[in-house]
């Protein structure tokens, strides 16, 4: 079986297709299938074997992009077992069978019906055989050959990357490198020249050039100068076919800017310059501005301004601003028309960044002229200093002058000023001003150990224009006047021991002066003895403003003398000099050998104890009270359980003015005259209640007077009660600790027992309160007394 390719349509493809056919010929050759022969050489018998023919390889062309009306035709399969009487069936299997390439399978001839594109898909890999179409037994073996797709030049070249931004500096030399550009094309690079790029310039011309192999841009002028253009499009235009006619092309833009090198020297636009400034204008602030205009940008263009001469070098200053790139002018002094009306600068604006390479080209800087006018302004007044400083004595009488302040016109007009206080401050209204001639004059009296500084603000203004106002401050510092007289620096507890030996220091004293040290500094100290020493204690002077306190003899008693008192007398050094006098205590203690205090007088304990005499005599009496009335109680309690009690009243004749019982030996007439029974006895002959005598109060109550209408009428138990609840409320009454009994019912008493603790026991709710902490045990005791009564009566 051959298979034979008929595409060589063209006349270049038939060489093409001739030379392949010839090719495959020679190399596979056809296999052809004979019958067996016999074949007789000399004698010998030569028995040849026909070989199975077999299929004829080839490989088939199919042309890309086939545009015709008909299915192309690619190629024919036959086998030499076909007789032509379409007995043989051809099949064809693979890649695009069936459906982009079809057969025949009676003449064995191959289709392609589809447009086929070689960049999408270069070869198809297919399958021929050759079957009996009555048995469909293979009659050769299943053959592969391959159909190639036959490149034409139906691509463009592309610029995958463009389009290009790029930047060269300026003033590059000729044929510096700016971009290498590189287009691709999709056809077969391998067969013709479908896929031969070439590289021209369409635009850009004569800036720029391109190589037309490579497609590297380079300048192709010398010394380009990005001030005279800047920007520029160059078009790169890439074909194929080696750039042949009919090749196919296309193009990108490649964007070309010049950087900036500082190749342009700043240059101011005029040589001369004239700038007004008012003479009111403050001090260090901007005046004016100038700028020297540079072509170059960025730091290249940066610059720095100098005054380099001028008579108003000393005046004025000048900075750069960097933004604007201007120069900045400031006045550094004040301005004053009428001293100097104009001042002249020479000012030089020069680059700050440099490039050597280029240095030929400068020098990078520029110098103008400027001239300035000084204008005139009406101003306020000037003081002749910036500030005033004046003393005064404290306690100087009311309109004393302290000092003057002194102001003028400026102007040339000279007109008058006037003067006056501001008063923003309390201090201000301490003083008052001349407003003609400025003299400042006290208002109050000043004391320095107060307010020893004031500082107040003096306007001036001028008379024909009053708003025009100028201050200064003025402080008044108040000088020390020897006013006060010395003292003790503080209180000092002077302790001296009764083993004290003559000439020993027992305390050194120091005094204070509310003056200044130069009325005050010196100090002296003196005893005031009257006519004759002291012959206890002596002091001397130690002449640095301190004195000591000795002792003039041998030991001391506090028996005898706890305290002492010490008049001291001190004097400054002023002028005239002051004096004072202050008493010292020395109090006399017991102290050890080495002069530790060990006790000293009982009121000086008590009073470092914190507590006074009377407070701890109250407290130690309260003690013994509480022990001897306990001890009281617990005897009684003893007696009463078991001894009987005899009847406290025999007879109503043996009653007597008091009655009172103790169980111990009593106190004598200040325990008889406690109470009064008169009243108790016979209510209506009480015309005034007394009081108790055995504690005298400090107050003496109102006297309280019963009409005796009433009393004849009051319960005994009442009017015990009564007594009870007036003796809880006076405060200058303590409790009794004695057991009073008496012997008088009263009227309609309805109690069974003229006993006051039988009451107690008929009465439960009788009031203790008034015995404090000691109430609920007496009325425990009270209770008990009732049941042995009860148990004695029955």
């Amino acid at each position: 079986m051959r298979i034979t390719s008929t595409s060589c349509i063209c006349p270049v493809l038939f060489c093409l297709c001739f030379v392949q056919r010839c090719y495959g010929a020679a190399h596979h050759g056809s296999i052809k299938v004979t019958r067996n022969q016999t074949k007789h050489i000399e004698g010998e018998t030569e028995v040849h074997h026909r070989p199975k023919r077999g299929w004829v390889w080839n490989q088939f062309f199919v042309l890309e992009e086939h545009m015709g009306p008909d299915p192309q035709y690619v190629g024919k399969l036959h086998s030499n077992s076909d007789k032509g009487d379409g007995s043989v069936k051809y099949i064809l299997t693979g890649e695009g069978a069936g459906t982009i390439f079809i057969i025949d399978d009676t003449t064995g001839d191959i289709h392609s019906t589809k447009s086929l594109d070689r960049e999408q898909k270069t070869h198809y890999v297919l399958h021929a055989q050759a079957i009996d179409r009555r048995t469909n037994k293979p009659l050769e073996p299943e053959s592969e050959f391959i159909i190639k797709v036959q490149d034409i030049n139906d691509n463009a070249p592309k610029f995958t990357d463009g389009p290009y931004i790029v930047t060269v500096p300026e003033m590059s030399e000729m044929g510096t490198s700016v971009l290498q550009v590189t287009a691709t094309d999709a056809d077969d690079p391998t067969y013709g020249n479908s896929a031969r790029v070439v590289y021209s310039i369409l635009q850009g011309q004569p800036y720029f050039s391109v190589d037309p192999k490579t497609g590297v841009i380079r300048t192709a002028l010398h010394n380009m100068d990005r001030e005279a253009r800047e920007h520029y499009s160059v078009v790169i235009q890439a074909k194929d076919m080696a750039g042949q006619v009919g090749g196919l092309s296309g193009s990108t833009t490649v964007n070309i800017t010049l950087t900036d090198v500082n190749d342009n020297p700043p240059r101011f636009p005029q040589k001369h310059y004239q700038l007004y400034v008012p003479e009111s204008a403050q001090v260090g602030s901007a005046v004016g501005k100038i700028k020297a205009n540079d072509a170059d940008t960025g730091s290249n263009a940066d610059m720095k301004y100098t005054i380099i001469n001028g008579d108003g070098a000393g005046v004025f200053s000048i900075s750069t601003d960097k933004e604007t790139r201007e120069g900045i002018l400031s006045l550094k002094k004040p301005l004053n028309y009428e001293k100097k009306k104009s001042y002249t600068l020479n000012i030089e604006g020069a680059n700050t960044h440099l490039d050597f390479r280029f240095s030929h080209l400068g020098p990078f800087k520029d110098v103008t002229m400027l001239k300035i006018i000084v204008g005139d302004v009406d101003e306020p007044p000037l003081f002749t200093m910036p500030s005033y400083v004046m003393d005064v004595y404290e306690n100087a009488k009311i309109g004393t002058a302290v000092g003057t302040v002194t102001a003028q016109d400026p102007d040339t007009a000279s007109s008058l000023v006037r003067y006056f206080i501001d008063h923003n401050t309390e201090e201000d209204r301490y003083f008052t001003i001349d407003a003609n001639t400025g003299t400042i004059k006290t208002a109050k009296i000043f004391d320095r150990e107060e307010t020893p500084w004031y500082n107040i603000t003096v306007a001036a203004s001028e008379i024909d224009n009053p708003g025009l106002v100028s201050h200064v401050p003025v402080g008044v510092r108040i000088l020390d006047v020897n006013d006060n007289p010395p003292e003790l620096a503080r209180e000092y507890d002077i302790v001296v021991c009764e083993n004290a030996k003559p000439g020993q220091v027992i305390q050194t004293i120091t005094a204070t002066d509310k003056d200044n040290s130069a009325n005050g500094a010196r100090f002296h100290f003196s005893l005031d003895e009257g006519p004759s020493l002291n012959p206890n204690f002596t002091l001397r002077d130690n002449e640095d403003n301190t004195a000591s306190i000795l002792t003039r003899r041998r030991k001391y008693s506090r028996t005898t003398q706890d305290i002492y008192y010490l008049l001291v007398l001190i004097s400054d050094g002023g002028v005239p000099p002051l004096s004072s006098s202050s008493t010292l205590t020395i109090r006399v203690c017991a102290c050890e050998r080495d002069g530790r205090v060990r006790t000293c007088h009982a009121e000086a304990f008590l009073s470092s104890a914190g507590l006074s005499t009377g407070a701890l005599i109250a407290i130690l009496l309260c003690v013994v009270i509480l022990l001897v009335f306990s001890l009281a109680i617990v005897v009684l309690f003893i007696t009463l359980r078991h001894s009987k009690k005899e009847p406290l009243i025999i007879s109503e004749e043996d009653v007597r003015e008091n009655v009172v019982t103790y169980d111990d030996e009593g106190g004598g007439e200040e325990d008889t005259e406690a109470f009064d029974i008169t009243a108790l006895r016979n209510p209506s002959a009480a015309e005034e209640l007394k009081y108790r005598r055995d504690v005298r109060p400090e107050v003496k109550p109102a006297p309280r007077h019963h009409p005796s209408s009433s009393l004849d009428s009051v319960d005994v138990q009442e009017f015990i009660k009564q007594r009870l609840a007036e003796a809880d409320l006076d405060p200058s009454v303590p409790p009794y600790d004695s057991l009073q009994t008496y012997a008088y019912e009263g009227h309609r008493s309805e109690a069974g027992s003229i006993s006051s603790l039988d009451s107690v026991t008929t009465h439960s709710d009788q009031d203790y309160n008034y015995l404090g902490d000691w109430g609920p045990e007496f009325k425990k005791l009270a209770e008990l007394y009732g049941e042995i009564e009860s148990e004695r009566t029955t």
